[in-house]
């Protein structure tokens, strides 16, 4: 930590400083000497709050606490308290060089994943030999060699079974199996035997690419209480500039002070009103809090998302890839094979679950015979369509004569897909998935913890029923089309409920963008992430639950810092109303409540899977 500070120019000046009143106090046996090394020490200790508050002040019109510190310490110079003035800025430098440790350690987490992603790759030619290529210039469909050892260079899907070590991105120490054809991410390691990957993502595109945009909306959108306290620190600061001219010709005109007097109970005013502390109180914590989900395979896009999340009411849950696997296969068909060439043939073009295992299931079909000009439509929420032929959720073709006959073979427990055209049903799929064992403890403790869950889902009534007894959710919405799943989750919000809604696919993307809090499976598609506030890097219930501990303890954090902060404030004004606090005392009791409202929200630093206490 004692490095990291040091390594910035605000840091070094910090320690200069130091160094310089520490001087100025040891040579007291000469005055001269001890006044010019304070005042060499607050030029140090001061110039960045200083450059700070006149950018501010007369650039940007708005005025904020380092102005109020400032002119305190000059303050404390004009009447020959110099020693006060360097302590002074020594305190709040030192607040100030902490709090800007807490904010770069709030993304440390994620540029040492950045780190873990080569800018090279091995791309594989046509000829069969590798060529050391830029990452970025790797198009959608490329092969690349991964050694073992190495990190994977970009997104892609493995030639084989391999044996990743996703810790940089997920937070879990044990590698996991990837079976041939599942997705990989860049920045992950590979310590099986060397394969190929096949590049499904641009580098711009990858997970690692999404953070980095994150972090930067991390930034500009702070909490609703660090905003409010942003906007109240420029009026406050106005106003204890104009209290202060008025207090001291108050005592010096009608309670008889000398003017020195008057004009030293002034600047102890100017200290210990100005909102330091109060100021420091959201942020640092916030992107505390946001670090500590980072680690633990949380990303949150902002301040506001990390601290409304602990007051959700209620989590609409997607089904496919949140509660279950979302690893399908098909257990039973009934099609035509010329029909079963044209199904195969449409979803290869999607990267929903169920098209993925319908294409592994049939990956040793002819389909030179396909007609491959004609255009395949993708239909969110419905399937797919090539000319006549379309595939979808058997709801969709319930208005077909030859509806009833189909329904009744499928099994319960299974998703099925039919195939038709604009007259009849002409088969079906069905599939089967599992259920993610850790998602059954999540949904648990969600329910103890006071917030509803509610399984919300495109697949038939028996698949969402069955699924929703195995995790223990009773409230089960089932065959819901994405306009559907935004009238749930509207209907909740106008009864002033708290909306949180978690899903991975396209046709989850505008309800994810409507919810209160809207998270993402890290393995779903781009268009849901870019439209939630929140994303499970690994499908894993458990850590959104995590986080949600995690933002309680934030508010809590945050309420103890905001009634420290102003009481210490409010005991220290009334000492110096009743002359009894000194210019030193104020200093330590005003910046040290500052450096201990810092601390309090570092704690959320600690990575603790555990955040009950």
């Amino acid at each position: 930590m004692v490095v990291s500070i040091f390594r910035n120019r605000e840091g070094q000046f910090f320690a200069i400083g130091t160094i310089l009143m520490i001087a100025g106090f040891l040579f007291s046996f000469n005055p001269l000497l001890s006044r010019f090394a304070f005042y060499l020490a607050i030029f140090f200790l001061g110039f960045f709050a200083t450059k700070e508050a006149v950018s501010e002040t007369f650039i940007e019109k708005k005025l904020n606490v380092d102005l109020l510190m400032v002119l305190a310490a000059l303050g404390a110079v004009i009447i020959n308290y110099e020693s006060e003035g360097a302590m002074l800025l020594f305190i709040f430098a030192g607040a100030e060089v902490l709090e800007e440790y807490a904010t770069n350690k709030s993304t440390k987490a994620i540029e040492e994943l950045m780190g873990h992603v080569p800018n090279v790759a091995l791309k594989i030619l046509p000829n069969g030999e590798t060529k050391e290529v830029p990452t970025d210039s790797l198009e959608i469909g490329d092969q690349v060699l991964v050694a073992k050892g190495d990190a994977l260079p970009i997104d892609g899907f493995s030639d084989r079974s391999v044996i990743i070590n996703e810790a940089a991105l997920t937070g879990e120490s044990l590698p996991v199996e990837k079976n041939q054809g599942e997705e990989v991410f860049a920045g992950t390691i590979n310590e099986g035997n060397s394969f190929r990957l096949e590049v499904s993502k641009l580098s711009k595109d990858t997970v690692f690419s999404s953070i980095i945009r994150m972090v930067q909306e991390a930034q500009s959108n702070p909490s609703k209480i660090a905003s409010f306290i942003d906007r109240f620190e420029s009026h406050y600061a106005m106003g204890v500039l104009i209290a202060v001219p008025l207090f001291i010709v108050a005592l010096y005109f009608l309670v008889d002070y000398s003017f020195q007097e008057a004009f030293y109970r002034g600047m102890v005013l100017l200290t210990v009103a100005s909102p330091c502390a109060l100021v420091a109180t959201a942020t640092p914590a916030t992107l505390s809090a946001i670090s500590n989900g980072a680690k633990n395979g949380i990303l949150v896009k902002g301040g506001a998302a990390m601290e409304s999340l602990n007051t959700m009411d209620i989590l609409f849950s997607d089904k496919t890839g949140t509660l279950t696997q979302g690893v399908f296969d098909v257990v039973d068909y009934e099609l035509e094979e010329d029909y079963l060439k044209e199904v195969v043939y449409m979803e290869q073009g999607s990267n929903h679950p169920i098209a993925l295992a319908v294409v592994k299931h049939f990956k040793d079909l002819d389909l030179s015979e396909v007609d491959i000009h004609e255009k395949v439509e993708e239909l969110p929420g419905q399937g797919m369509k090539k000319g006549e032929i379309q595939v979808g959720k058997p709801s969709t073709f319930e208005h077909l004569a030859n509806y009833a006959q189909y329904i009744d073979r499928i099994e319960e427990g299974h998703t099925t897909i039919f195939i038709a055209n604009q007259e009849k049903v002409l088969g079906y799929l069905s599939l089967a998935d599992k259920i993610r064992s850790e998602s059954i403890e999540a949904v648990k403790k969600f329910q103890q913890a006071g917030v509803e869950v509610v399984l919300i889902t495109g697949d038939n009534h028996q698949v969402a029923k069955k699924v929703g007894h195995q995790v223990g959710i009773e409230d089960v919405v089932a065959e819901c089309l994405p306009k559907d799943k935004i009238k749930y989750v509207k209907e909740s919000q106008a009864k002033d409920k708290v909306v949180g809604m978690i899903g991975d696919g396209i046709n989850d993307a505008p309800a994810l963008a409507h919810a209160n809090i809207g998270i993402a499976m890290g393995s779903g598609s781009s268009i849901a992430m870019e439209s939630s506030e929140i994303i499970v890097v690994k499908n894993n219930l458990l850590k959104l639950f995590y986080s949600y501990q995690l933002s309680h303890k934030l508010n809590r954090i945050i309420k103890q810092n905001i009634i420290f902060a102003i009481s210490v404030i409010f005991i220290l004004i009334v000492l110096n109303f009743l002359g009894t606090l000194d210019l030193p005392l104020g200093v330590v009791f005003h910046e040290g409540s500052t450096i201990l409202v810092i601390l309090n929200g570092l704690r959320l630093l600690r990575q603790n899977e555990s955040l009950n206490e």
